[in-house]
């Protein structure tokens, strides 16, 4: 029959969008892992609303794994009750992004506002405490950046003496080359404004991926929809 044909093209475009799900769930987990090891390194008093994204990004990955296999069963069994608990979840989903989207729209000055401020705190222990120091080179190092606004604010940091900066903010790094520096030979920006224009960057590249997901479970909606019917109806769905 033409209906039960169509059926079968739905439930393999389903099967499609579920493999899609997974590797978008996936996705969501690599950013929000990432974000958190970001912000876990400067970050660090408390739940905040800008170190609770992450969070939140991670779980919604998770769940979108778990939501995906349950579709992946559902639309293997033909279980009305399993393809309707697909849509209502992934619909929950879809919900949740929409507000994590709204909160990191809502917080993100906040966010800068407190890496600003954990940063500057962060720099009071260099030395004092050797995780702490080993987060400060690495994140100077890679970001290619010297102190928070700029390399003076090391001066006021007790533990590195007057006219030094730490060896990770040479840009040529060699033992002992932050002792007696010169500004040419050492990175000029600071980490604050070096880190936010990475996040500014990459803002885009995640609100397209974000686009392309909620597309993705909209389409995952409708179809687990249109199999749902299909089974109410009676309908045998190979």
């Amino acid at each position: 029959m033409a209906v039960e044909g169509g059926m079968k093209c739905v439930k393999f475009l389903l099967y499609v969008l579920l493999l899609a799900f997974c590797a978008c769930a996936v996705g969501l987990i690599a950013v929000g892992v990432g974000a958190q090891l970001v912000l876990s390194q400067t970050i660090t008093q408390g739940a905040t609303p800008g170190s609770l994204l992450p969070v939140v990004i991670i779980a919604v990955g998770a769940f979108l794994f778990l939501v995906a296999f349950m579709g992946c069963c559902g639309a293997c069994k033909e279980n009305y009750c399993l393809m309707i608990t697909f849509a209502i979840f992934l619909s929950l989903i879809m919900l949740v992004e929409v507000a994590a989207a709204i909160a990191g729209y809502v917080f993100r000055d906040k966010v800068m506002l407190e890496f600003n401020k954990d940063f500057r705190q962060q720099m009071q222990n260099y030395r004092k405490d050797n995780r702490t120091t080993l987060a400060l080179d690495k994140m100077q190092e890679d970001f290619k950046c010297c102190g928070a606004a700029n390399y003076t604010d090391w001066e006021s940091v007790p533990s590195v003496p007057k006219g030094q900066v730490p060896d990770s903010c040479c840009i040529n790094v060699t033992k002992d080359c932050g002792v007696s520096f010169q500004v040419k030979n050492i990175y000029p920006e600071g980490c604050v404004e070096k880190i936010g224009g990475w996040l500014r960057r990459n803002v885009l590249v995640v609100a397209a991926a974000a686009l392309g997901i909620a597309f993705v479970e909209v389409l995952g909606i409708v179809f687990a929809c249109c199999l749902v019917k299909s089974i109410r109806s009676g309908y045998e769905v190979m």
